[in-house]
């Protein structure tokens, strides 16, 4: 049985990964989705903004400055690096009407969020017939010819490519003679977009997609753990029972064996022609009867809560009462080596109790203390006065009970189980009806135990219910 239980917890919790991961996959899935979605909508919302008047303008301006600075190197006027130095700064000059009307282009879309935008010049090449020659190429992670915001790689987000073609003559005075010669020219740009806190604004629409998924997540752990959780208090109450049954069908065994005994000695002609073997005879069908009852009356009446136990308070003087109560004890174990010595609070006290149920109480933790003691059993039975608290002390010098144990030590029917306690008689109600008995006077009971030290049980009633 422990061991299914231990399979089903390990594939319980197989399974629990195994749908937290597909969870994850679906989550992660979902963010891929609406993060394309939103970019895909930012990207429309300002598709547009190239095609206008303006933006053909500012083009114009460089490309005919760019096309004059290649006339000028095509003519050998100029070093290919000096056309590309004399361009920069146009570029520069640019940028700054070209970011003004970005920006307004962009405020006109009404978005919720920030945007900047740029456009890279990726290369610039001249085609003259079946030559090419690259004027400008970026090199990967620097572009040197930027229109608008400057903003980190890793923030770009591609808006388009575009290849521009173009063609322009000039004079080639000192090759060919004044003869007009025709040129390609071949521009490509990418023009990105950087959407300011967009993981922010898409976390923000999967919010409650995000909330619904942990909370479903917690819920079925918390579902598996009290399933889990029941499944082995069951086991354990299942343990109990047959441990229970176990226990008194053996308490019952020697009785009803013994009844069936006698039953049988009194049909003998010999021992009916006797009186005195017919009377010793129907004593041992006496007390072993007495013997079946009370096993019935512990079995009944300990298993009553504390709110089912009915009480009969009287007022009793500490004193008198502890001292009774102890002396009754030692006549009980006078045929052991037990020894009691008690300390009763110095200061007069009446206690309103239930004297029967309070005395079963005590007595079911000192018989406690002689059936799980040593050969030389030693009892110390203390009193204090604290406060409007009467509290009980009684510790003894037995075999101790483990920390494990401990936690159900005052659990309906559990015994403990370690050591050689097997062979302690008892159906484990009488630490279960202590208890029952202490609450039911508004009192609680603890334990301090170590093994092989002995262990002492604390009791605190209050004085005035």
């Amino acid at each position: 049985m422990k061991k299914n239980i231990n399979l089903l917890i390990i594939t319980s919790v197989i399974a629990l990964l195994a749908l937290s991961g597909i969870q994850g996959y679906l989550i992660y899935n979902t963010y891929q989705l609406k993060k394309d979605v939103f970019i895909k909508e930012t990207k429309k919302a300002i598709s547009n903004i190239d095609n206008t008047k303006e933006m053909d303008s500012l083009a114009e301006q460089w490309y005919t400055y760019l096309s004059e600075n290649l006339v000028e190197y095509k003519k050998n006027k100029i070093q290919k690096k000096e056309a590309l130095d004399k361009f920069r700064p146009k570029t520069d000059s640019l940028n700054d009407l070209f970011k003004e009307y970005y920006k307004k282009e962009i405020a006109k879309r009404n978005l919720e969020y920030d945007i900047q935008y740029k456009k890279d010049i990726k290369s610039i090449v001249l085609f003259e017939g079946e030559k090419m020659d690259s004027i400008f190429s970026a090199v990967e992670g620097e572009n040197i010819y930027t229109f608008g915001e400057k903003f980190p790689q890793e923030d770009e987000v591609v808006m388009s490519n575009a290849r521009w073609f173009t063609d322009f003559e000039y004079e080639d005075e000192v090759n060919s003679g004044g003869i007009k010669i025709s040129m390609d020219l071949e521009v490509r740009t990418v023009d990105y977009i950087n959407i300011i806190g967009w993981k922010r604004i898409v976390f923000g629409q999967m919010a409650s997609l995000f909330i619904f998924s942990v909370l479903l997540i917690l819920f079925v752990v918390i579902l598996l753990f009290y399933s889990i959780r029941n499944l082995i208090r069951q086991k354990k109450l299942a343990d109990i029972k047959t441990d229970f049954i176990n226990n008194i069908t053996h308490e019952l065994k020697t009785p009803m064996a013994t009844l069936g005994i006698a039953s049988k000695t009194l049909r003998k002609p010999e021992i009916q022609g006797s009186p005195d073997a017919f009377a010793n005879t129907l004593d041992i069908l006496d007390r072993q009867n007495d013997r079946l009852q009370k096993l019935v009356d512990q079995v009944v009446t300990n298993s009553l809560g504390s709110e089912e136990i009915i009480l009969k308070k009287e007022e009793v003087l500490d004193d008198t009462y502890f001292k009774n109560v102890l002396k009754d004890f030692q006549l009980s174990v006078q045929d052991k080596n037990v020894t009691v010595t008690s300390k009763i609070e110095f200061r007069e006290v009446n206690l309103n109790i239930d004297k029967f149920m309070f005395t079963t109480a005590l007595l079911n933790i000192l018989d406690n203390a002689v059936k799980y003691g040593k050969d030389e059993v030693e009892i110390v039975f203390r009193t204090y006065l604290k406060d409007d608290l009467y509290e009980i002390s009684i510790h003894d010098n037995g075999i101790g009970i483990s920390p494990k144990e401990q936690r159900r030590i005052f659990e309906k029917f559990y015994r403990i189980t370690e050591g050689d306690v097997h062979d302690v008689k008892g159906l484990g109600l009488g630490l279960f009806f202590t208890n029952q008995i202490v609450k039911a006077h508004q009192g609680n009971i603890s334990l301090e135990s170590k093994l092989d030290l002995g262990t002492t049980f604390t009791i605190n009633i209050p004085i005035n219910k």
